[in-house]
């Protein structure tokens, strides 16, 4: 079972300044404290993003749930970061500056995947870009600094979140280290932060000195030695990079009967304790009896596991790998272990995970008196991020999918946190009396996934020690509720509200889950559905599926399938939209062709395409860096995993996807030609994905002389095909679809 915290989040003592009631919008300026009648603010928040105060923007949450305990927070949105100025706008603060660089890290926000700056930001009043630096954490944290020396300064939000340990930064195609050392932060909260923000917030306003705070979960800090009282474990020792020792049963050391099985040594304080990786012995999930939970010895507590250093994973690829691996283990808030790395003579320490927030706690989060609308010094302006999402309500957090390229469960975790359905219909209520223009449509009910609402372990003892990356990967696990029907409870209040007149579901839809309850997938598709509804298989072959820990077709052509009868029997013509990524780790050329046919099959021209994009910690961006497999064991001799990198197989591979569009065609005949595909796939047959050159393009091509994308030149971190030669084999056939094996084409 996930334990209680100690003080629920909204039991603790409010500080003195609560006498000063609610703000309608946190101040940006002096002449905001002055109307308020602040002489201070305790708290300065500074954020990359436009403040708008609507609980789905990070900044407003934190804000006013620092409110809700009676400290006086300020608010420096988009600061000028050229000189310290602007982050002396309100003054010194009287506890800490709190910094993020908004929703979305910083390097994102500004740079497309193909890492070429972009010339808007959704975040920014009328969608101006170059409002916030590059680092934006780091470059803001530097200010603060710079501004009041010795006031304390706490980073979070997503940048800081994913960049906690040593990382590799895709924008400088090298690892860099944890963003506290470069930040020179004093603290930073990961994850969602309300529970370590609020304790920690109240500690310093208590008089304790930031330094000392170093048992919060959810936090992380930098120190010169392991702190004292605990055992620390080498990363080594639980999962060794070439010969892969087996992972500890989560459930040894449980009951009396095995606690002789391990070798004991005592701690300072006289305590026996028993060293889990060398317990011989696992006990099934059955043997464990959870009635004494408090009573049993749990092997994660006071230990900490030792991950190799920056300098050597920056250096050493499987270190890295085996790393990250180790990382992507201890998640679970009920029984991860600290983590420390080295970075010079310092280390950095992570505390576990912060416990998920009960439904009373979500509900009180979402309750707190937001404006819901931009702070009003923006007049007129328009924040697109804001337009998008003024109307949609987060019903829950959190995702135990695990897909590889996705950085939520490094964020929010696994572990869903719901709200209660009066919340979520209260809410609404508000929308309607707040949101200025209101037309009666919710445009989403959602969160990281449409359809996990409520949805959770089934199994008290699985849930507190699980260390899988996924519950739904390869298959859904035994112990995981699929029932939608307090999703669909939720669906049928919220469109009977007086003055609703739709609400629509724009969140993404796992459908492998919904394919459990044809219910929900009849109700969504009956009321729920604008005409399209997106859903991401992201892409049709299954090497590049386990690499992203997404299920197999099947699944998509089963949702499909209900989807269509739903659609049909309420009467209505409604599409699915698939979403695919290219060049995604795992993925060959070939099976970018074979994704290709299977769209020009199902007619399906993909107007926007992404390609991956490596995020701070993903385990995608493990294997991009890597190109080992670490969803799997480690292994020196392990085969590579096929990365597309280098900027001319990237195009290559989003070309194959735009195959319709006349622009990408010669790309794609040359790429074909090279695989020794022309003949099949190049043409005017029904079958072929291109057509012939024309004369005026092969007229065009001689003047021009050799395309680059050919596959003739490469481009820095590109690798020329593996695998593929001009060797002819017959092509297999799949329900009328012509698909090429990798194995056709290996090199012999």
């Amino acid at each position: 079972m996930i334990p209680l915290p100690k003080i629920e989040l909204f039991d603790y003592p409010r500080y003195w300044a609560e006498c000063y009631g609610t703000a309608p919008f946190f101040p940006m300026s002096r002449r905001e404290m002055d109307d308020l009648g602040w002489d201070s603010c305790d708290i300065i928040m500074v954020t990359g993003d436009a403040y708008v105060d609507h609980p789905s923007f990070g900044m407003a949450i934190i804000g006013r749930m620092l409110e809700a305990q009676g400290f006086r927070v300020g608010m420096i949105s988009q600061p000028d970061w050229h000189s310290k100025d602007a982050f002396m706008e309100l003054g010194k603060p009287n506890l800490f500056f709190g910094v993020t660089a908004g929703n979305m890290d910083s390097m994102i926000n500004r740079y497309t995947a193909e890492r070429r700056m972009r010339h808007d930001d959704a975040y920014t009043p009328d969608n101006e870009g170059g409002k916030r630096p590059d680092r934006a954490v780091m470059v803001y944290t530097q200010r603060c600094k710079e501004a009041y020396k010795g006031v304390p300064v706490i980073i979070g939000g997503i940048e800081a979140s994913l960049r906690r340990i040593s990382h590799y930064d895709y924008w400088s195609d090298k690892v860099r280290r944890s963003v506290i050392f470069d930040a020179k932060a004093d603290i930073l909260v990961y994850g969602n932060a309300e529970r370590p923000l609020v304790e920690v917030a109240h500690r310093i306003a208590r008089g304790e000195e930031i330094s000392s705070i170093t048992d919060v979960a959810g936090t992380a800090f930098i120190c010169k030695t392991p702190l004292v009282g605990w055992r620390g474990i080498d990363s080594r020792d639980i999962d060794r990079p070439g010969k892969i020792d087996p992972i500890s049963s989560p459930y040894q050391d449980m009951s009396p009967s095995n606690c002789d099985k391990g070798d004991e040594t005592s701690t300072s304080n006289g305590a026996t304790v028993v060293d889990v990786t060398k317990t011989a012995v696992p006990i099934e999930i059955s043997d464990y009896q959870n009635k004494t939970w408090n009573k049993k010895y749990k092997p994660w507590e006071k230990t900490y596991v030792k991950l190799p250093s920056y300098e050597q994973v920056s250096v050493n690829k499987t270190l890295y790998a085996h790393a990250s691996r180790i990382f992507h283990q201890e998640v679970n808030p009920a029984s991860a272990r600290a983590l420390v790395q080295s970075h010079g003579d310092r280390i950095i320490w992570l505390n576990t995970p912060a416990l998920p927030l009960s439904e009373a706690e979500m509900d009180g989060v979402f309750a707190l008196p937001y404006a819901r609308v931009p702070h009003p010094s923006y007049g007129n302006a328009k924040i697109p991020a804001y337009e998008m999402i003024k109307t949609s309500i987060n019903i829950m957090r959190g995702c135990f999918g695990g897909c590889s390229f996705c950085s939520i469960t490094e964020h929010e975790g696994r572990i869903i946190q719901s709200r209660s359905q009066d919340s979520i219909i209260a809410e609404i209520k508000d929308i309607q009396e707040k949101v200025p223009g209101f037309t009666g449509v919710i445009s989403d009910l959602g969160g990281p996934t449409a359809n996990m609402y409520q949805l959770r372990c089934k199994s008290p003892k699985a849930e507190a020690t699980c260390r899988r990356p996924s519950c739904v990967f390869p298959d859904i696990c035994g112990h995981m509720d699929t029932d939608h029907t307090p999703t669909i409870e939720l669906y049928r209040k919220a469109r009977k509200l007086p003055g609703i007149k739709k609400v629509l579901i724009a969140s993404g839809v796992r459908y492998d889950l919904a394919i459990q309850d044809p219910e929900y997938v009849k109700e969504l598709a009956s009321h729920h559905v604008g005409g399209y509804l997106k859903i991401a298989p992201e892409h049709t072959e299954e090497g590049p599926l386990n690499k992203m820990m997404k299920p197999g077709m099947g699944s998509y052509d089963k949702f499909k399938e209900m989807f269509d009868h739903y659609s049909k029997v309420a009467g209505k013509k409604q599409y699915l939209i698939p979403y695919f990524i290219s060049a995604h780790p795992g993925t060959t050329n070939l099976d970018m062709v074979n994704l290709a046919l299977w769209l020009k099959q199902r007619n399906f021209k993909l107007d926007q395409v992404q390609n991956f994009y490596p995020s701070p910690l993903a385990n995608a961006t493990t294997i991009y860096h890597t190109e080992i497999d670490t969803l799997n064991k480690i292994r020196k001799d392990g085969e590579a995993v096929p990365v597309p990198k280098g900027t001319i197989q990237r195009r290559l591979h989003k070309a194959i996807l735009r195959y319709h569009d006349p622009l990408n065609w010669p790309i794609i005949r040359q790429a074909l030609t090279k695989m020794g595909l022309a003949r099949k796939l190049i043409g005017s047959g029904p079958d072929c994905l291109v057509p012939n050159e024309t004369r005026s393009e092969l007229q065009a091509n001689q003047r021009r002389g050799k395309n680059n994308a050919s596959g003739t030149k490469t481009s820095p971190g590109q690798k020329r095909d593996q695998g593929y030669s001009k060797n002819k084999g017959k092509p297999r056939v799949n329900k009328g679809l012509t698909r090429f094996s990798n194995d056709q084409f290996k090199k012999k």
